[in-house]
């Protein structure tokens, strides 16, 4: 799809990725409708952006979503439908890093809501209204980590293998229609989402950072070219493809990472005696 034709509704969009994404959506002729949970950094963006780009007021607006709220992703689904959008980028997401036994049960549901069950109940709310356009796309923002199962990221690489295999299955059960589901995978990325913890991790492991504005560029890239998937970086494409290509054999390339955790702790069992 050409830019200028592009109306995207774009999750996350007062994130580091999201707000790069803003500026090189606008800067390439699209219009766009900011979604966000907090209403005073998404009207704070769309004043900056309005200003940075000329004539993008008249491209952008916003809407406020709780992605954990089945009713607000179905309210958000209707006023897409009333701003007539054919492009759904699914940009939000939240983090979870550290050993499996660090993490609570509300950051392991917080994670599948946000990162998987939210892009699917949107699209799900959504599809039948793209699939009326002449053309149509559907992009989700997952990561390498949707093909590379990493030490320390057990609960984000569930999220975002199940973000990648939707947004597959999808794609091959639209087949037919005018709608095109594509996955666009980037490594780690230096933004806030990324916190102290995980940038210490990713030196530790010589684990590359791309700025948002790559991951941006990328995805306005992908947009147009309308390429199933496309993953950034080099090893991690090739350890995309490595992996999935090898799959266990692969295991040992990790074990530093494994290591860089630590020893994570073991609950102790009380001592019974027969």
């Amino acid at each position: 799809m050409k830019a200028e034709q592009a109306r995207v509704l774009l999750t996350g969009a007062a994130g580091g990725i999201g707000r790069a994404s803003v500026d090189v959506l606008l800067a390439a002729g699209a219009s766009v409708l900011l979604v966000g949970r907090d209403p005073h950094k998404l009207q704070q963006l769309m004043a900056q952006a309005a200003q940075r780009h000329e004539g993008a007021a008249a491209r952008l607006a916003w809407q406020c979503a709780d992605l954990q709220s089945d009713q607000e992703i179905a309210a958000l689904a209707r006023v897409g439908m009333d701003w007539g959008c054919n492009v759904l980028v699914h940009g939000a997401g939240v983090p979870a890093f550290g050993p499996l036994t660090s993490l609570d049960a509300a950051t392991l549901r917080g994670v599948m809501q946000t990162n998987l069950l939210a892009p699917m109940l949107l699209t799900q709310s959504l599809l039948t209204h793209l699939m009326r356009q002449p053309r149509a796309q559907i992009i989700c923002v997952g990561s390498a980590l949707g093909r590379i199962g990493l030490p320390g990221f057990s609960a984000y690489c569930a999220s975002k293998f199940g973000l990648r295999g939707f947004a597959e299955a999808l794609r091959r059960e639209v087949a037919d229609s005018g709608v095109l589901v594509q996955y666009l995978g980037p490594r780690s990325t230096r933004t806030e989402f990324n916190d102290a913890a995980v940038q210490a991790y990713n030196q530790a492991t010589k684990t590359a950072m791309d700025a948002p504005e790559r991951v941006a560029r990328e995805l306005l890239s992908l947009l147009v070219n309308e390429a199933p998937e496309r993953f950034i970086g080099f090893p991690e494409v090739l350890a995309v493809r490595l992996n999935g290509l090898l799959g266990a054999s692969m295991d040992g390339a990790f074990v530093k990472h494994g290591r860089s955790l630590g020893r994570p702790a073991v609950p102790q069992q009380p001592f019974t005696h027969s």
